[in-house]
């Protein structure tokens, strides 16, 4: 050990004693954390209580069902509005945001009908001249009696529209039919004025109403389009699932005879890819010089629907080849000052590929792991929706005229021998929007952020649990001194059934702590988003470094925490003492670290990279019909990049399920590595566990060090 390990040594702890009874893992060890295990398990038991409460006061036909002015939901199976799905509004112009126009309510009255009109109709004309009576009552409230009720009393008593327009059902609502004609004006019906029996409307009125939707029908339809594109597809996304599923298990398998060759064929062929793309890109921008009208910038089409257009504009293209460019140059510099290092890093990558091969099970872990996160996802989705949900139906007033209780709550049973009746006479309770007045409906914020805090805590324990579990089976793998004679018969599940029995607690510990860092960014991140529209420049300013701070605070608590659950699965202490041993570990051979670690990140992140890129190239060309051999299979898209970004996202999870199975290897026996470097000295009587090729590391590691 040299005078500044010496130094480091003192500073971070004393390094690692021999001890001949040492042989890996420790079986012999007890429960750590209780504390936190017993504050965890009554979170979880507090959570299932918040769940089935939510569940008992929620109702998601609130956000499936439109509602009319009584509250009650249109269409719904099984009540006397089934026949009845679609929501029609009396004075459509009162409606002019979209916030109120499909969350809360319009300030008119709204009825469930059967169908929206398809016609002209005053209620004027109706009653006076006794035609379409029938037709006409469908739009007014039940038991309207349109031949012998007076006209100025229905419109008094608010009990008919003063009007019916051709419309269409959108999200279950009526809409005006609004279009244009040939000479570009606004018409409802092919016409541009009619009469409402008081006065002549203009259909540009009714856009006012309307238009605040028409961004929100046009994402809508923009998600029906996705939708038809995924049930045209859905085999073809699997089945590029699929392939990057066996490229995956194929680079594995290679890397497990094949290390060194393999790296360098991954660092080659992702440099190639990237390479690849940004020809295409010249390519694709060299093309559109020619295209009229391929000119204009990103800024001046604003935010399009159809996503086809922005492939139409050189911009994009050359937007495209920028970053990739840039993405390139990263990394030929990074394999250029990491040259030497690389060649150390392979030896660990070698090691690590031989720990896989004799525990191949660590390779489908991952699938427990996206399980019970897909468990812990779904549980916390379905409680905010019914959270969301539990509230009761608030009644408004609205009125025509100036009015003192304007908005103010009311009571439908009793509105009409309250006061507020008396002094507006064209009041009426109407329904708002849901809420409550109760406790529980006070308090629904906090079971909300109760819901979001155990979602993280839930997620991280989950992850918390697979590192540990695969640590715990590698960490048998290399201190087995005859490998693979004295591994354990199964170490995963061995590893798996150690950490839940005697660390629960404290992977809970782990977890918790990196929650409350993620739900501070959150917070951090809906203030950021109130506050968009403040002039303060320091409150922006101070925002902007919080949020930075918390962004690194995360990426080491989770740097930490991966390697504090690697030294918990080896020795058994408790979270703490596990991740000051891993922390001062590092420290003391902080050069390895630098040499070795990250370098290993780098080269499986280049696989993950050339993994995605592969496959991606391919789906592009596939679902892009620019391969002959795919224009038999006789299917047309809406938006050929909705596959594409499918598969290429699906692919780099694939990938990353089976590389974070190498990354947790290459950690634990980097660790391991490290712990034997200082228990032991290669003589007879304290041999080293690690092979000849991590031999091989320390010797070249005075080399490393002077490239630093």
């Amino acid at each position: 050990m040299d005078p500044d390990e010496k130094k480091d040594s003192s500073k971070y702890g004393e390094a690692r004693k021999f001890d001949p009874n040492f042989k890996g893992p420790i079986y012999n060890r007890g429960c750590t954390d209780v504390l936190c295990c017993i504050l965890f398990v009554l979170a979880l038991l507090g959570y299932f209580v918040v769940g089935i409460v939510a569940w008992s006061q929620g109702d998601p036909r609130k956000v499936i069902y439109p509602t009319d002015s009584s509250g009650q939901f249109c269409g719904q199976a099984g009540t006397r509005l089934e026949k009845k799905p679609f929501l029609f509004y009396f004075n459509i112009m009162k409606c002019a945001s979209p916030l109120v126009l499909l969350e809360f309510q319009c300030p008119t009255t709204q009825i469930c009908v059967e169908k929206c009109p398809d016609r002209f109709l005053t209620l004027k004309k109706v009653v006076s001249s006794k035609n379409d009576q029938d037709y006409y009552k469908a739009y007014c409230k039940e038991g309207t009696d349109l031949s012998t009720t007076n006209l100025l009393q229905i419109l008094k008593d608010g009990l008919c529209p003063a009007m019916v327009i051709p419309s269409r059902p959108f999200t279950h609502r009526c809409f005006p039919a609004l279009g244009k004609n040939k000479a570009g004006a606004v018409v409802v019906g092919n016409r541009t004025v009619f009469d409402d029996g008081s006065d002549m409307i203009n259909s540009t009125d009714l856009l006012e109403g309307a238009k605040s939707s028409n961004k929100v029908k046009e994402l809508r339809l923009v998600a029906m389009k996705i939708f038809e594109d995924y049930t045209r597809s859905w085999y073809w996304i699997l089945l590029g699932l699929v392939i990057a599923m066996v490229v995956s298990l194929i680079f594995i398998i290679l890397m497990r005879y094949l290390a060194g060759i393999m790296v360098w064929v991954m660092i080659v062929m992702a440099i190639l890819v990237i390479g690849y793309g940004i020809v295409h890109c010249y390519m694709e921008y060299a093309r559109l010089k020619q295209q009229p009208g391929s000119d204009i910038t990103l800024q001046d089409i604003g935010l399009q629907t159809d996503f086809a257009v922005y492939l139409e504009i050189r911009q994009t293209w050359l937007a495209f080849m920028i970053i990739l460019c840039i993405l390139e140059v990263i990394i030929v510099l990074l394999l250029i000052f990491l040259r030497k290092r690389i060649l150390i890093a392979i030896a660990l990558i070698k090691e690590a590929s031989r720990a896989i091969g004799y525990v191949m099970s660590s390779l489908f872990y991952p699938l427990l792991t996206f399980a019970l996160v897909a468990l812990v996802i779904a549980y916390w989705a379905i409680t905010a929706v019914f959270l969301s949900t539990s509230n009761e139906p608030v009644y408004k007033v609205f009125n025509e005229t100036d009015c003192p209780h304007s908005r103010e709550t009311c009571d439908p049973k009793t509105f009409n021998t309250s006061n507020i009746s008396a002094v507006c006479p064209d009041a009426q309770c109407l329904f708002a929007f849901y809420g409550g007045e109760t406790y529980y409906h006070k308090y629904l914020i906090l079971f909300q952020f109760y819901n979001l805090f155990l979602f993280f805590w839930c997620a991280n324990f989950v992850t918390a649990l697979g590192q540990v579990t695969l640590a715990g089976a590698f960490a048998s793998y290399y201190w087995a001194l005859k490998k693979p004679d004295d591994l354990p018969a199964f170490p995963i599940f061995s590893s798996l059934g150690r950490a839940l029995r005697y660390h629960t607690g404290s992977l809970a510990f782990g977890a918790l702590i990196l929650s409350i860092v993620q739900v501070i960014r959150v917070l951090l991140e809906y203030l950021d988003h109130k506050l968009k529209g403040a002039q303060n420049k320091f409150a922006k300013f101070l925002l902007s470094c919080l949020k930075c701070c918390f962004w690194c605070l995360e990426k080491f608590i989770k740097f930490l925490n991966r390697n504090a659950y690697i030294m918990m699965a080896i020795y058994g202490k408790n979270f703490c003492s596990s991740a000051r041993d891993a922390f001062f570990l590092l420290m003391r051979n902080i050069v390895r670290v630098a040499v070795l670690d990250k370098v290993t990140d780098f080269l499986l992140f280049l696989g993950k990279l050339l993994i995605v890129g592969l496959v991606g190239i391919f789906s592009f060309f596939f679902f892009s019909g620019r391969i002959k051999a795919t224009e038999d299979v006789g299917f047309t898209l809406n938006y050929y990049w909705v596959p594409i970004l499918t598969v290429v996202v699906g692919s780099y999870l694939i990938a990353h399920g089976f590389f974070s199975v190498y990354a947790m290897c290459v950690d634990t026996l980097f660790l391991c590595f490290l712990e034997d470097l200082e228990r032991n000295d290669g003589s007879m009587e304290r041999p080293y566990y690690m092979p000849e090729s991590l031999l091989k590391v320390l010797k070249k590691r005075n080399d490393a060090k002077a490239v630093d």
